[in-house]
C-alpha cells in the first residue's frame, strides 16, 4: 500500500474520530434537547412514583433545565420492565431511572435478567426510606408483638402486603421471619400504595412498606404504625419504636436515588448529578424529607455505584434463600 493511500486512510479515520467526539460533546452540551423522562417501576401512588414526581417538581422550581419532565410508570416483572426499558436507552441521557435500591439490587444480582450494573450510569443516592410495619387503625393487632404471636400460633396464615416479591418490604419481611422464627404469607402488589390500600380495605393484615406511601392515612388515623425498621426512631413519630428496640435485630430501608442508561455522555451525567445535588441542598427538599421521615444520605455517582454493587452481593443471599437464585 502506498504511503499516500495510508495517509489518506489515516486522515479519514482521524476525521471520523473527531466527528464522533464532536457529536458526543454536542449532545452533552445540548442536553437536554427534549423532555426528560423519569421512569418509576411502580404505578402512580407508589413510593418510587411519589419520589420521582416530588423531585421533578423541585427540579422545575429550581429551573435546572429548560426542558419539561415527564413521569413514565413502567410496571411489572418486579421492576424488570422499567429496568429493561432504561437499558434499551443506552447512550441517551433523556431517560432516568428512579432507583428503589432493594428492587434494583435484586435485578442486578440475578444474572439471568442481564441487568448488571454495567447497563446503567448511577447518578446519586438521596436518602434511605425506612419501612413501617403498619395495620388498619381498627386492627386487632395493637402492637408488633401481637403480630408475631399470631404468626407463631398460625404459621403461614397472616397475609402481608408488599410491593413485589423482591422489593424492600419483602426483604424486611424475610428478615423479620428469620429473626423471630415465624412464617407469614406475602401478597405482592404493583406498588406500595396498592399494598397499603389492601390493608386499609381489610384484604390483607399488615404491610411493611414505606411510611411515605401511607403517611396521609396515618395522619388521618386510618392506619396505625406498630414499628419502624430504621436505626432510630423518627423525630416526627417519637412514640413509634424501632424493631431493634423491640428485640428484633432488623434494619431495612429503601434507598432513593437515580440512574441513567449506560454509555451516556459524561457531561450530561455530570450536569444531571449537579442539578440533583442542588435539589438535595434546597430548603424545599429538606422540608419534603422531614415530612416523609427520610434518613438523608447523599452519595455521588462513584459512591452510589459502589453501594449498589455491594448491595447486589448481599441481595444474592436473600434470593438464594427464597429460591430465586441458584
Amino acid at each position: 500500500m502506498s504511503s499516500s493511500v495510508v495517509r489518506a486512510a489515516r486522515g479519514v479515520l482521524a476525521g471520523l474520530a473527531v466527528a464522533g467526539v464532536f457529536a458526543s460533546v454536542t449532545f452533552a452540551q445540548g442536553f437536554p434537547s427534549r423532555p426528560i423522562e423519569f421512569v418509576a417501576h411502580t404505578s402512580p401512588g407508589g413510593g418510587t412514583d411519589l419520589f420521582a414526581r416530588s423531585i421533578t417538581d423541585m427540579l422545575a422550581k429550581e429551573k435546572a433545565f429548560p426542558q419539561p419532565y415527564i413521569i413514565g410508570n413502567r410496571t411489572g416483572g418486579g421492576g424488570a420492565i422499567a429496568f429493561t426499558y432504561i437499558k434499551s436507552k443506552r447512550g441517551d441521557p433523556h431517560h432516568i431511572l428512579t432507583v428503589a435500591t432493594g428492587t434494583f439490587m435484586s435485578a442486578i444480582a440475578r444474572p439471568s435478567m442481564e441487568l448488571g450494573i454495567d447497563q446503567f450510569t448511577p447518578l446519586c443516592l438521596f436518602a434511605q426510606d425506612p419501612q413501617a410495619i403498619a395495620v388498619r387503625a381498627d386492627s386487632k393487632f395493637k402492637t408488633f408483638k401481637d403480630v408475631i404471636e399470631a404468626a407463631k400460633r398460625e404459621p403461614g396464615t397472616l397475609n402481608i402486603a408488599v410491593t413485589s416479591p423482591t422489593g424492600t418490604g419483602r426483604i424486611a419481611l424475610w428478615m423479620i421471619e428469620r429473626a423471630t422464627g415465624t412464617k407469614m404469607k406475602y401478597v405482592a402488589f404493583k406498588s406500595g400504595g396498592d399494598a397499603v390500600l389492601s390493608v386499609l380495605g381489610g384484604h390483607t393484615d399488615v404491610t411493611p412498606e414505606n411510611l411515605s406511601e401511607m403517611l396521609p392515612l396515618v395522619e388521618g388515623k386510618k392506619m396505625r404504625v406498630l414499628a419502624v425498621t430504621g436505626e432510630r426512631r423518627f423525630k416526627q413519630a417519637p412514640d413509634v419504636p424501632t424493631l431493634k428496640e423491640l428485640g428484633v435485630d432488623v434494619v431495612a430501608a429503601t434507598g432513593r436515588g437515580f440512574a441513567m442508561p449506560a454509555a451516556v455522555p459524561k457531561e450530561a451525567a455530570v450536569a444531571m448529578e449537579k442539578a440533583l445535588r442542588r435539589v438535595y441542598d434546597s430548603p424545599q427538599y429538606k422540608e419534603y424529607s422531614y415530612r416523609n421521615m427520610f434518613e438523608d444520605k447523599w452519595l455521588g455517582s462513584a459512591e452510589f455505584r459502589e453501594h449498589l454493587v455491594r448491595g447486589g452481593e448481599e441481595m444474592a443471599v436473600f434470593l438464594k434463600d427464597v429460591g430465586l437464585l441458584k
